[in-house]
């Protein structure tokens, strides 16, 4: 009598504790996070006119033959791979903006 008593008083203790394992049945909500930011295209665009002018007066300067496809910045842009284009087109522009764009204004005066 005794040990069915200690017994059944083991079982309820581990049944109930297990009950509370199991968590509340309530509905949680679920967290998830918010999405990246977009990317700014135009910002890029322009990062990538700014590298390839820049690229373009150095070959100059240093007497090298103008092209921008192999530089660096233009064959591994740094920026994430969705704008990777737009990068590109920024640098090729750049690059051809200060190749084309003529002689320099006359000195005030001449």
């Amino acid at each position: 009598m005794k040990n069915t008593l200690y017994a059944s008083a083991l079982l309820a203790a581990i049944g109930l504790a297990g009950s509370g394992l199991t968590g509340c049945s309530h509905p949680q909500p679920v967290y998830a996070p918010p999405p990246p930011p977009m990317l700014d295209m135009q910002a890029i665009h322009q990062q990538g006119v700014h590298d390839g002018f820049e690229a373009a007066r150095h070959d100059v300067a240093e007497g090298r033959p103008p092209r921008f496809d192999h530089h660096p910045r233009f064959r591994n842009p740094p920026v994430p791979p969705p704008a990777i284009n737009d990068y590109r087109n920024g640098f090729r522009d750049g690059y051809e903006r200060f190749l084309h764009q003529g002689p320099p204004p006359p000195p005030p005066g001449y």
